[in-house]
């Protein structure tokens, strides 16, 4: 029986990240083997594109096609096995980062990103997205308190960080058997108790 794969996603200090262990363990606990990992990365290579993705300087093209490459990686060295094995993927991120961060973010076209997406992924979506959602402004704090080095998405200028989300939001409304919004201004109970009604609706 085929494996079911979950991705995160959200605005950068959204707060999704500190969730994906905890739903991983949530999963484990049910008798679910799960692979836990994370994109750009999730394979030796995929993490060695990702140190230049979210660090080096590039034309908005190069970035896209960089991320598809380190996706085709992980599809086919990580995702797809352990699917056809039966084992759940919980990842951070997949390709509704790209269409919210390259598209919505920087601009790209999204006719390329659709054919991108169609030919490295062909008919693979996730099972269930969970997008953390949130003001911008409580996001920005929260980046600032975690007193960390940036990367370069990071570092973009607020404007932005808005058109990400507002693509984020349109991803959503696209896909809404898919595509669930999670309010991340919330406790981490609340957060998690969420997280369980729509796993046990949606996937167990």
């Amino acid at each position: 029986m085929k494996g079911k794969f979950i991705t995160f996603e959200g605005i950068d200090g959204a707060g999704k990240s500190s969730h994906v262990e905890w739903l991983a363990e949530w999963l484990r606990a049910r008798g679910i083997v799960v692979q836990v990992t994370r994109e750009p990365g999730g394979t030796e290579l995929g993490e060695k594109l990702r140190a230049l993705l979210l660090n080096e300087p590039m034309h908005l093209e190069t970035e896209t096609l960089l991320m598809f490459a380190a996706r085709r990686e992980h599809l086919a060295r990580l995702i797809e096995p352990a699917l056809a094995r039966g084992e759940w993927v919980v990842c951070d991120r997949f390709s509704d980062a790209t269409y919210a961060y390259q598209g919505g973010g920087r601009g790209l076209d999204r006719n390329k990103f659709l054919t991108l997406e169609h030919w490295v992924q062909e008919r693979l979506q996730p099972d269930l997205t969970l997008l953390f959602d949130l003001p911008l402004d409580i996001a920005r704090e929260r980046i600032v308190l975690a007193n960390r080095v940036l990367d370069k998405f990071e570092q973009e200028r607020v404007d932005f960080h808005e058109r990400v989300r507002q693509a984020y939001l349109e991803r959503a409304h696209g896909n809404p058997s898919r595509i669930q919004v999670i309010n991340a201004d919330n406790s981490i109970d609340n957060i998690r108790k969420k997280l369980e009604k729509i796993l046990l609706v949606n996937c167990l």
